[in-house]
């Protein structure tokens, strides 16, 4: 059977406000649509200068306590080179080096491969821009 490629945007909102948003119901539904049954990639992709995909325990506080370590390692002043929008926004700019705007993930029999407790996040610490994009590509 050869291999297929299958891809797909949809937005989010994310406020005005750091978060970090489960989307692994929305890779779920992809998957059941273009992967059912089979092997292979799936590929999460934010195309934003100031948001990452991150895979990790979602509920439990370690979503907070990413949000709260990138405050820490990055505060929201006025040190940035880049400097338009809000305060310190140049910092957000930064996010996605530490935070890749990608994952690439396991899909086995058509699911997710994911350990128990793991969730696909989206980390957004920009409050000057509340409506996301995501790409999720699957090649199986």
């Amino acid at each position: 059977m050869a291999d297929t490629f299958h891809t797909l945007t949809f937005e989010v909102t994310t406020g005005n406000r750091e978060v970090a948003l489960d989307i692994t119901e929305h890779c779920a539904v992809f998957l059941n649509e273009h992967a059912a049954g089979r092997d292979g990639l799936l590929n999460v992709f934010v195309p934003h200068a100031t948001a990452g995909i991150a895979v990790l325990e979602t509920g439990a506080g370690s979503d907070d306590d990413l949000l709260a370590t990138l405050r820490e390692l990055l505060p929201a002043d006025d040190r940035w080179r880049h400097r338009h929008g809000s305060a310190g926004h140049g910092r957000d700019h930064v996010v996605p080096g530490l935070v890749a705007p990608h994952a690439t993930l396991p899909v086995i029999g058509g699911q997710l491969a994911l350990g128990i407790w793991q969730s696909v996040v989206l980390i957004d610490t920009n409050r000057d821009n509340p409506r996301r994009t995501v790409r999720l590509s699957y090649l199986g």
